[in-house]
């Protein structure tokens, strides 16, 4: 199994050679930097690393040439010929799960399964919610419930057989996805927006109680990562220090933490908007 970690090694050597020069004390402090070195950069690099899925890379790098994904085409984790078959439209099937089982989607449908597909496939970030269990896979991804809903609204007069993407079809020898059970509405198989991002594809994607910490699938999306990277390292660095700290301090902490990412997140946000309402005008 590869790692998601993409660092110079320390060079081993040269820490020999000072330990045999240097005191008992420095040896011990040289250690330490040595071990405090590598957990940082363990950390740094792991969240510009790709998951593990079979057409991923190992690391994101720049690919001008996307068909489609043109979001993340200047980090992405996956390779501009992948998205020639999401370009198409209709979509007929991506590798070997076919999105027709149930007659073709409808356009606004497409389009929002693609951006999904999209973020699996080619978001450097898809990483930062890498799966514990297996390293193909994303878990509790943080959806905004405007982009829920619209999909809900996008999708709803479509038609499917399954209501997890991910484990409820029948797979033939080839791996091909086949109905187990009659196409329905999804309005009928998904209560609404909510469910259907907290099931379509099993525990991959959350609905956040935020309205601004959450992914979008558009170009707002800078804007969110920057806060949710900083907010889970503040998080990581709260849950170490927790031992030495009681629990009801810590919890408030995390609150007050949260909230002024929040707060950050939609100033920032607002600014965005802003500024990308003064290029459209511009433009006309």
């Amino acid at each position: 199994m590869r790692k998601a970690i993409y660092c110079v090694p320390v060079p081993q050597r040269s820490i020999a050679q000072k330990e045999s020069r240097r005191g008992k004390s420095q040896t011990t402090m040289l250690r330490f930097a040595v071990t405090l070195f590598a957990v940082i950069m363990s950390s740094t690099c792991q969240k510009f690393g790709c998951l593990e899925g079979s057409t991923h890379k190992l690391k994101p790098s720049p690919e001008p040439n996307m068909r489609e994904c043109t979001l993340y085409s200047k980090s992405s984790c996956c390779y501009a010929d992948f998205t020639v078959q999401l370009a198409r439209s209709p979509v007929i099937k991506i590798s070997n799960s076919y999105w027709n089982r149930c007659g073709q989607l409808s356009k606004p449908c497409e389009d929002f399964m693609k951006k999904i597909e999209c973020f699996y496939r080619c978001s450097p970030y898809a990483a930062r919610w890498i799966h514990p269990s297996y390293t193909a896979a994303i878990r509790s991804v943080p959806l905004c419930q405007n982009f829920c809903d619209d999909w809900y609204e996008a999708c709803k007069d479509d038609s499917t057989c399954v209501r997890n993407w991910l484990t409820d079809w029948e797979r033939d020898r080839s791996g091909e996805n086949h109905c187990n059970n009659e196409c329905i509405l999804y309005s009928e198989m998904y209560r609404n927006g909510t469910d259907m991002c907290q099931s379509m594809w099993g525990k991959s994607f959350k609905v956040s109680k935020s309205s601004c910490l959450c992914l979008q699938m558009s170009k707002k999306d800078t804007v969110a990562i920057k806060y949710l990277l900083s907010k889970s390292s503040k998080e990581s660095s709260s849950s170490s220090s927790s031992s030495s700290s009681s629990s009801s301090s810590s919890s408030s902490s995390s609150s007050s933490s949260s909230s002024s990412e929040e707060r950050a997140c939609r100033k920032k946000l607002l600014k965005f908007e802003k500024l990308k309402g003064e290029e459209e005008e511009h433009t006309r």
